[in-house]
Order: structure tokens, then C-alpha cells, then sequence
């Protein structure tokens, strides 16, 4: 009988719950509904930027902020720092709040469908809500501003420092300073001018001590040695030679600890300059083995290194010779560095020259100005070394002939014309290393003969160079290096190859000089002579050809180079001064011919 009742009221009391937890939802529901209000309405208890926004429509409540930062945009605020006042406005920076995202977030603090709206709206109006809208900013002007105010408030700290005053040593203290903090400062500004709430006072800008990177302390060493350094001369030892510096030298060549370097060194302007002249002093360039020739025979000079200084080692040797208290100590022995020659005596050994392959000489004159020109050439292709199987070019061993060279006016045929230009004489040099490479039996890659015959240069054999287009090349074909050397004497020119000598046959023959018609005459009045008088100045010359064929043969026989050379000159106008032509004689008028003439003149116009 117990079972079966307590079986019955189970069922009851399932009921009984069942209705209070819906009477519970239901009033929950109802209470919801109440406080849901209007879901376009802000909920109670929600601020922006500290105003009250409860209760209001969106767009109201975006108006209403944006008239409270409109009627404050052009109103200035006055930020301090370092007991300077800046003031500032919003629109001068272009900060401006975005209250259209405010009110949004607002009307989401009190959102949701509903009952639930209602208890959320609940809360907000319990424990209340506060929000700050994004600001923008003109990043430009924010930091010209910046920068402003900086240069206005920044006081930098400042190292301690030696200082020389006469001849006393003196530290100069340090000292801290103070710099605006930019991304704080920043921060303050746009938080503070975006705000609706304006202070009653100066805003204070946040500043940061900056301490000095060197005390007074860390210079106490450095102070002693300067006295020391600057107490007696310090002797410079080179070899068996020595001289002295005195103080006052001493004094200029010192670099005092300043900027955050607490030691004393050798350095600044006066320094780098007193090491460059003592460089100059002590150096000796390193001499390259060279070759010397005499006739057919070659020796090798021997090379010899050259002495540069170390300026950074000397500099520390004479520090620390300074440094020392005893006399006989402040010796600084100079620090130098060996150069070797950049072509040794066994490197030239190994090039193999000892022998001449050829030679060539040509028999100039001229003006002094050509004689100078081929002098100065000369050089500038004397000692010349050729590697095998290199291509030999005259343009790019010469250069570009200029007046910064040394080069002078001289005659020299320019477009078939001999006129005078920068250089003349040029063409003897070429002509002359032209001839002992063909003399050598080497590969001609480039040769060009004058545009005018020239009777003093072997026949078919000359050859002319025009920077930078017309060029004189050849090859060393002989497997070992060559040897260009040239001999200038007050009216000869030789050159020379020398090497190992190879030992080939050339064979040449020469073909006759055609000459192709007559020369073109050219006359030209000249008044100083008489009535039909006639004066060759120059006979000029014919268009000429001729040709040069060269045959080298190795040792063994073999045919190495079958070349024929081709030679067209051009014909050069005969000179002819001519006198003036006889003035024609007046023949006499008739007396009838003189009345009709003079009644002729005299008739008026029709």
C-alpha cells in the first residue's frame, strides 16, 4: 500500500515544478518586455566621451556630439612642458572623433531581440557603460608639431669632456638632460584635443630624462695621460734616422676624449694631414724588374721593394711613446709596410726575353713641334710587354693624343689634305713598330696606309693611326712574351721586339708605284705678281698605288703568313699662283656715237 502512494504523488510534484518554472519564465518574460524599450533608442546608463546618451535615437545623439566638437574644434588647449606653453586645436591637426562608430557601439551595449534586450538594457542601467570613439588624425602635422615642440623643450645631455685651456687640462663636467617623449607626447595631444571634456588648465607633456653617456669619473685617467702626453718631445725613429715633435706638435696631433669616448688617441684633421707629409717623407715607391738592352743582348735589372708607412700603426706607437714619463722612453720607432714590385725579378726571368726578334728604324726631322711629338709617342709605348698570343693595339697603348699629354701642333694630313693638327708626327712612331713587326713575322690584324704618299717611309710599308678609329694591331703569335722597346735620337727612331727569339724567314717583295694619271691643278690669283705671270708653289702629286708581299716561314720551312699589303694614295693638287687679269683698254667714241649717248641720257622718262 506505501509503494503504490508514493508512486501516485511523484507524478503530482513533477506537475507542481513544471508549473513554477513556467510561472518563473513567464514573469521573466514579462519583465523583459518591460525594460526592452524601443530597439532604435540608446539604453539607459550609456555615456560617450562622458555624455549622457541614454534613452536618445541614434541619429540625435549623433548630432548632439557632433555640435559639442564643432563648438570646440577651433578652441585652442595649452599643453606645457619644460615651462613652455604650446597651444594647440583640433582643427589644426585635423583630430576629430568618429561618433557615427560611437553611436553605434552605444546602441550595441542594450541590443537583442526582445525579453533579452530587456535584461541586457538592465545591467547597462545598473553598472553603466562608457565609450570612446576612434580618433583620426593628420599624422603630418602631428609630428611638425612634434618636432616644434622638441626643438623648443630638448636639452640634450651633454658627456664629459676634456677641454685644453693654455696648457692646463680640465674636465669639462657632464650633465643630464631632458627630451620630450614623442610617442607619449603624441598620445596626449590627439587623446586630450578628441575629447569633449576640455581641461581647466595647461596639459602637461610627458618628458624623459636623458643621463649623459660619460661622468667626470670615467675621465680622470685620460686628463692624466694628456698632461703626460704633452709634458716633453717624443722622438721618431726611422732607420738611423730621428728627429723630434715637440709638444706644441704633440698638443695638435692629439684627439681629447669627447662625444662619449672616454680615451685619448692620435686623430682628427691636423693628425690625417701630419701623417700624410710623414708618409711622403719615409716612402719609397717599389721598383719593377725591368730589362735592360744593349745591341741584341738583354739582362734583367732587379726588382726592389718599395717602403709605404702604416699611418694606423704609427699613430698608435707615437700615442704610446707620448704616453711615457721616463725620457729616454718617448721613442716611437715609425711602423712601415713593405710594397713588392708588382713584377718581381723571378716573374721577369720567367717571361723568357732574352733575345731581339726584330728591329726597325725610320729617319725623321721636321719642325720642332713634330720632333717633340714623336719624342713624346716614343715613350708612351717604350717598355711595352706583349703576352702571348695578345693582339698588340697602338690606339689603346697611346691613348688619345691631347694637349693635357704634352702634345703640340704639328703638319699631319688629315681627309687627303696636309694641314697642321694636335699630334703631328704620330704616324713616323707607328710607321716604325708597323715595320719591326712585319720584320719579326708577326700576325697583322690592322694597318691603314696614308691617304698622300710619303717618300721617306719604306715603299707600301707605312702605316697611319687616328684615335680612336683608325688603329695599328698585331698579335704575338710567337708563343712567348715580347719586348717593345724604342730608341729616339735627335733624327732616327728605333724600334725593337725582344723575346725568344723565334728564328723566322720573312720574304718580301715590293711592287712597282703606279702612277695613275696627272695631279689636279689648283690655281689662286695672286695680285703681287703681273698681268699673266704664273708660279708653281707646289707640283702636287699623282694617284699612286702599290702593293707589299710578305711570306713567313718557320725555321722548319712551313709557310706561317702569306699577306699582302695594299697601298692607294690619293693625288695632291699642283699649286699654280696665277697674276691678275689685264684691265680691258677704253676704245674711243665717235662724235655721233658721244650727241646720241648724251641725248639718250638727257631724254626724260616716257
Amino acid at each position: 500500500m506505501t509503494g503504490s502512494r508514493s508512486r501516485r504523488r511523484r507524478p503530482s510534484l513533477v506537475r507542481r515544478l513544471l508549473l513554477l518554472a513556467g510561472a518563473v519564465v513567464g514573469a521573466g518574460i514579462v519583465l523583459g518586455l518591460v525594460f526592452a524599450g524601443s530597439p532604435t533608442t540608446i539604453a539607459d546608463g550609456v555615456r560617450i566621451d562622458g555624455v549622457d546618451v541614454g534613452g536618445m535615437e541614434a541619429t540625435s545623439a549623433q548630432a548632439l556630439l557632433q555640435r559639442r566638437a564643432a563648438a570646440l574644434e577651433h578652441r585652442p588647449i595649452v599643453f606645457a612642458a619644460a615651462g613652455k606653453r604650446f597651444p594647440i586645436s583640433a582643427s589644426t591637426l585635423g583630430v576629430a572623433a568618429d561618433w557615427k562608430g560611437a553611436v553605434d557601439a552605444a546602441q550595441r551595449q542594450g541590443s537583442g531581440f526582445g525579453p533579452l534586450r530587456g535584461f541586457r538594457r538592465i545591467g547597462v542601467d545598473v553598472f553603466g557603460a562608457d565609450v570612446t570613439p576612434a580618433t583620426r588624425v593628420l599624422h603630418g602635422a602631428l609630428m611638425y608639431e612634434l618636432r616644434q615642440i622638441a626643438a623648443a623643450v630638448d636639452r640634450r645631455s651633454r658627456s664629459a669632456a676634456l677641454t685644453r685651456t693654455g696648457g692646463a687640462i680640465v674636465v669639462a663636467p657632464a650633465r643630464s638632460g631632458v627630451l620630450l617623449d614623442r610617442a607619449a607626447a603624441a598620445d596626449t595631444i590627439v587623446t586630450t584635443l578628441a575629447s569633449l571634456d576640455r581641461p581647466l588648465g595647461p596639459v602637461e607633456l610627458p618628458l624623459r630624462v636623458q643621463a649623459p653617456r660619460v661622468r667626470a669619473a670615467a675621465l680622470r685617467l685620460a686628463a692624466v695621460q694628456t698632461r703626460v702626453a704633452l709634458s716633453g718631445p717624443v722622438a721618431l725613429q726611422l732607420g738611423e734616422k730621428r728627429w723630434l715633435i715637440q709638444p706644441a706638435r704633440i698638443a695638435r696631433l692629439l684627439e681629447l676624449p669627447a662625444d662619449g669616448r672616454r680615451t685619448l688617441r692620435i686623430g682628427g684633421p691636423a693628425a690625417e694631414a701630419w701623417l700624410t707629409r710623414l708618409g711622403a717623407s719615409v716612402e719609397t715607391p717599389p721598383r719593377n724588374a725591368t730589362f735592360a738592352v744593349n745591341g741584341p743582348h738583354v739582362r734583367i735589372v732587379a726588382a726592389k721593394p718599395g717602403v709605404r708607412l702604416d699611418a694606423v700603426a704609427t699613430a698608435d706607437v707615437v700615442l704610446h711613446a707620448a704616453l711615457q714619463r721616463a725620457p729616454d722612453r718617448r721613442v716611437a720607432v715609425l711602423r712601415v709596410e713593405t710594397q713588392p714590385a708588382k713584377l718581381s725579378t723571378a716573374d721577369a726571368a720567367k717571361l723568357g726575353i732574352d733575345g731581339r726578334v726584330s728591329s726597325y728604324t725610320t729617319i725623321y726631322g721636321g719642325i720642332p713641334n713634330r720632333i717633340h711629338n714623336v719624342q713624346l709617342v716614343a715613350h708612351l709605348v717604350d717598355d711595352k710587354l706583349i703576352a702571348p698570343g695578345e693582339e698588340f693595339s697602338f690606339n689603346r697603348t697611346t691613348g688619345a693624343r691631347t694637349a693635357a699629354k704634352g702634345f703640340l701642333e704639328a703638319p699631319v694630313i688629315i681627309n687627303g689634305e696636309l694641314t697642321t693638327g694636335l699630334g703631328g708626327g704620330v704616324c713616323q712612331v707607328s710607321t716604325t713598330v708597323f715595320n719591326a713587326a712585319y720584320e719579326a713575322g708577326l700576325k697583322i690584324t690592322a694597318r691603314t696606309n696614308h691617304a698622300l704618299y710619303i717618300s721617306h717611309y719604306p715603299q707600301g710599308r707605312d702605316a697611319t693611326v687616328d684615335y680612336p678609329d683608325v688603329d695599328l694591331r698585331f698579335v704575338n703569335d710567337t708563343g712567348h712574351w715580347l719586348l717593345l722597346r724604342t730608341f729616339v735620337g735627335s733624327d732616327a727612331l728605333t724600334v725593337s721586339l725582344y723575346g725568344t727569339p723565334t728564328h723566322r724567314k720573312v720574304v718580301s717583295q715590293t711592287a712597282p708605284l703606279v702612277v695613275h694619271g696627272k695631279p689636279p691643278i689648283k690655281k689662286t690669283v695672286d695680285k703681287s705678281l703681273k698681268p699673266g705671270e704664273k708660279v708653281i708653289d707646289d707640283p702636287g702629286e699623282a694617284a699612286m698605288t702599290t702593293s707589299v708581299t710578305r711570306d713567313v716561314y718557320a725555321p722548319d720551312g712551313k709557310l706561317l703568313h702569306h699577306d699582302v699589303f695594299y697601298s692607294s694614295y690619293r693625288s695632291s693638287p699642283e699649286l699654280i699662283s696665277v697674276g691678275p687679269k689685264p684691265k680691258p683698254k677704253k676704245k674711243p667714241a665717235t662724235p655721233g656715237q658721244t650727241a646720241t649717248t648724251a641725248a639718250t641720257t638727257t631724254q626724260p622718262a616716257p
